[in-house]
């Protein structure tokens, strides 16, 4: 698999594969090697695209997941992903999840393009909501709260995986808010191809709730930084054109059932990923 689906922003920064760049003041990256070392983290899971990508996604609700815009397109033709070619892998970890999931279909921000010049237009509405095929219903997988965007100086964390860790995720528990500019944030923390999508974390009463989400990442006076998106108002927007279209085909009159006789075909049992 190469390295997955990330928004370039100041190419000239980027390096090469393979060359995971730091924040210059020591990451603090650790890996999510173990069901101890995840737990409390299962609700981040690695978002498969066709055979050859991935991004990052988190659980919101029992069947919505929170990414990036940009992980929904390629990148270079600026054609739209198709729903079927993409998968959540909750808490994939060492070869295996502890769920698997279909995208049943997804909603980008309405003012999110490809085409945008500049990337503060890019990360402002670098949002997606997925819905599964299924909802995740476990105990060990919490859909994580989403709260306002933090202040500057705040300190925050983030759950990745990466090109240079897609077998498993990385926390990193301390990083921060350096700027906010016009919906997007600058912070300090460790990215890189395949974080797109990750959420960012404030941590209140023990407990995690995102404020933000990876979009790119750049160089500020000669440093590499992150670029998130301030989530309040494009998630609250995401939010009222999925109700929207639920309450449209609710009101739709519903065809008339037919009904079928079904008789057993012999096959026997048919085995379904957890």
């Amino acid at each position: 698999m190469r390295r997955g689906l990330f928004l370039i922003i100041l190419v000239l920064f980027l390096g090469t594969e393979g060359q995971a760049q730091g924040t210059g003041q020591g990451s603090g990256l650790r890996t999510l090697m173990t069901g101890d070392d995840s737990r409390g983290w299962q609700g981040v899971g690695r978002l498969n695209i066709g055979d050859t990508s991935f991004c990052t996604g988190a659980l919101i609700a029992e069947n919505l997941v929170l990414t990036a815009a940009h992980c929904m397109y390629d990148m270079e033709s600026g054609v739209r992903i198709a729903d079927s070619e993409v998968e959540f892998l909750a808490d994939w970890r060492g070869g295996r999840a502890s769920a698997y999931r279909g995208v049943k279909r997804s909603l980008v921000h309405p003012d999110f393009a490809v085409s945008h010049a500049t990337f503060v237009d890019r990360v402002a509405y670098d949002v997606a909501l997925l819905e599964l095929d299924a909802p995740i219903r476990s105990s060990a997988i919490a859909p994580f709260a989403v709260q306002s965007r933090p202040q500057d100086g705040a300190e925050v964390g983030v759950v990745s995986y990466a090109h240079d860790r897609a077998d498993s995720p990385s926390l990193q528990e301390v990083c921060h808010v350096l700027a906010r500019q016009n919906g997007s944030l600058v912070l300090s923390c460790d990215v890189d191809f395949g974080s797109s999508g990750a959420p960012i974390f404030v941590v209140e009463d023990g407990r995690a709730r995102i404020v933000s989400l990876v979009s790119a990442k750049a160089k500020v006076q000669g440093k590499p930084v992150a670029l998130g998106t301030a989530l309040e108002v494009p998630l609250a927007e995401l939010m009222a054109m999925r109700g929207a279209d639920v309450a449209g085909a609710a009101a739709k009159p519903k065809p008339p059932v037919r009904r079928l006789a079904l008789t057993q075909d012999g096959t026997g049992a048919k085995f379904l990923r957890p």
